[in-house]
């Protein structure tokens, strides 16, 4: 499989021969006012550019994935870019109807055992955050890739480090995990999404497995950067199973 960061969540993920946009945030940098009630009130989302084209981005997609609906996942940029007739996977029918109010017509939501082009999709639980937040950050998934030729990929999502992300992992061994580590942070309520130690809990629960690490920097309330979550692996040990990919950047496995 090849698994492309492109900025933010937004991956392109080649995987059994079938490609893949995950989550696709696709607005040019400083379109976007900034998130509200959060640090860098001074900066214009997104914070960074796209690496390629819109139009080389959606190239060749064979499915879309929006794991939930939040701004920073489906913009109106995506809306406006991707074809409405294009495969779209999302995790639940609240958000399939939002987004076919888009004018999209090719909507499934995710199962625990959906099958597109003989891979398998498994919807995996999240929490976008802890207590209180978790009113307001709503329901969000992640999804599990397998296919007899590839290594199993877990995108875990949206989702801070808790009990049903433990399960995953003891369920179905993935070698690769992709997680959202930007700490992310209102002024109130903690993180929406992991920091160093959940992504540490997540080496321990999978130690052989690698880990990519996305959903940073890209908006304004962002929390831990590239380069100190890559030193925190480094005292932690774990280096050589993580990989903090920059904008762009692509990763074989």
């Amino acid at each position: 499989m090849h698994i492309q960061q492109i900025r933010n969540a937004t991956l392109i993920i080649d995987f059994a021969g079938k490609k893949f946009l995950v989550d696709p945030f696709l607005a040019e940098k400083g379109t976007l006012p900034p998130f509200p009630n959060s640090d860098r009130q001074d900066q214009n989302n997104p914070l960074e550019s796209l690496p390629l084209s819109v139009e080389e981005i959606i190239a060749g997609i064979d499915a879309v994935i929006v794991t939930h609906t939040h701004l920073d996942h489906l913009d109106d940029a995506a809306k406006e870019a991707l074809p409405k007739d294009i495969k779209l996977f999302t995790q639940n029918d609240e958000d399939k109807a939002e987004i076919e109010g888009a004018g999209f017509t090719n909507i499934e939501v995710l199962q625990e055992d959906t099958v597109f082009e003989n891979i398998q999709l498994i919807k995996t639980k999240g929490e976008h955050g802890r207590g209180e937040i978790l009113k307001m950050a709503g329901h969000v998934c992640g999804v599990v890739f397998k296919h007899a030729d590839e290594k199993t990929l877990y995108v875990a999502g949206d989702t801070v480090w808790y009990d049903e992300v433990q399960k995953t992992i003891a369920a179905h061994n993935p070698e690769i995990i992709v997680v959202n580590a930007g700490d992310n942070q209102f002024l109130q309520g903690g993180s929406l999404v992991m920091k160093e130690d959940d992504v540490y809990e997540v080496h321990k629960a999978a130690p052989d497995a690698k880990i990519i690490s996305v959903h940073m920097e890209a908006v304004n309330h962002w929390n831990l950067s590239r380069e100190d979550l890559q030193k925190f692996g480094e005292e932690k040990g774990m280096s050589s199973n993580l990989i903090v990919p920059n904008n762009g950047e692509s990763n074989s496995f």
